[in-house]
């Protein structure tokens, strides 16, 4: 296994993390002890969370996946020393959680306290904000038109980040996070934190997490190159596309138990005509190169200059397995270039 540093924090964390929003709802408590167990016996020390999973987000279900992973480090306390635990705090729009109200200093500090209890530890080594205060060009919300961005009142949403920079102040102060990361922000979120960071002495953000695979690359180049001038650790969340670019839902399968057969919070979006063109091409090329799609994709992301470290997902442990060998042997220059040519066709794929 491969480790890279996060960022300009002190943590070197594996080129591969361990998502974890299917237990709690597609995966029970056995089951994620048995990916832990296996992930942390493959050099993967990196495992990332957040207060609303499991997803699809549920009131009963909020909180949960915490809860699991809170329950075996109960049970692997000498463990604890040698992970990299990350989790976030959610944004508006959930009316149970917290109102469905926006993140703020006083909500960092009580959210916090309750994911240290939830996990039963005594500190988050990466303490994110999962989406921000004000509409993002994520989640479906890119294509031109949809977020009008002369509407947002700028000066209001920097007050809100330092108010929320001062929360995540108090908890580093306290010991109850190491270090702080955005999730699902933008160049402009990024560049208010850095900014009022080092105006008034606050954390700085280390990393961000955001949507990027070969259906959706919106962040390259111009996002991944702040982050890699800036120092900023970038994290790829569903490099699979939720699964699409396993091949598995082609032709309109939907295997029992997949997650397209679930409730989406925001709907299928990503299922889209010019989405199932592009897998079609991925999974012809990696039958030609002779390794599996999920190799394709997971092996594209990795090598992306200015990722840091891929965050994965598995619902049972055959998954978990192929996708964490996907990142042992680096693609073939003569793959890649087939990969950027098919890639040219289909550049925004939903």
């Amino acid at each position: 296994m491969k480790y890279h540093q996060l960022g300009s924090s002190s943590l070197e964390v594996s080129r591969v993390c361990l998502g974890s929003m299917t237990w709690g709802v597609q995966n029970n408590q056995q089951e994620a002890n048995a990916q832990l167990d296996y992930a942390l016996g493959q050099g993967i020390n990196f495992v990332d969370t957040a207060e609303m999973y499991a997803i699809p987000p549920r009131e009963e279900t909020y909180g949960k996946t915490e809860q699991i992973i809170g329950h075996w480090l109960k049970d692997n306390r000498h463990q604890r020393k040698d992970m990299v635990l990350a989790t976030k705090i959610a944004g508006p729009g959930l009316s149970y959680i917290r109102g469905g109200g926006p993140i703020t200093g006083a909500s960092v500090i009580s959210a916090v306290e309750d994911s240290l209890q939830r996990l039963q530890t005594d500190y988050i080594d990466l303490y994110q904000l999962h989406w921000p205060n004000r509409q993002s060009p994520h989640f479906g919300n890119h294509w031109p038109g949809i977020v009008d961005v002369e509407q947002v009142d700028a000066p209001a949403q920097v007050e809100q980040m330092l108010d929320i920079l001062n929360g995540l102040s108090e908890c580093v102060k306290a010991g109850k996070i190491r270090y702080c990361g955005l999730s699902d922000d933008t160049p402009w979120g990024i560049s208010q934190y850095l900014r009022l960071s080092e105006l008034h002495d606050l954390p700085k953000m280390v990393s961000i997490q955001n949507e990027f695979s070969l259906l959706h690359t919106k962040d390259w180049p111009y996002l991944i190159e702040q982050c890699v001038q800036e120092n900023i650790a970038y994290l790829p969340w569903s490099p699979l596309a939720t699964g699409a670019l396993s091949g598995k839902y082609q032709q309109g399968a939907r295997p029992e138990g997949s997650r397209w057969t679930l409730m989406a919070r925001n709907g299928l979006f990503r299922d889209t005509d010019i989405a199932d063109k592009a897998v079609a091409a991925y999974v012809e090329l990696a039958k030609q190169h002779n390794i599996s799609p999920v190799a394709l994709a997971l092996g594209w992301c990795d090598q992306v200059s200015g990722v840091t470290s891929t965050i994965i997902g598995a619902t049972s442990m055959a998954q978990l397995k192929q996708d964490i060998d996907a990142f042992a042997q680096p693609l073939s220059n003569e793959l890649l270039a087939d990969i950027t040519q098919v890639l040219k066709q289909y550049p925004v794929a939903f």
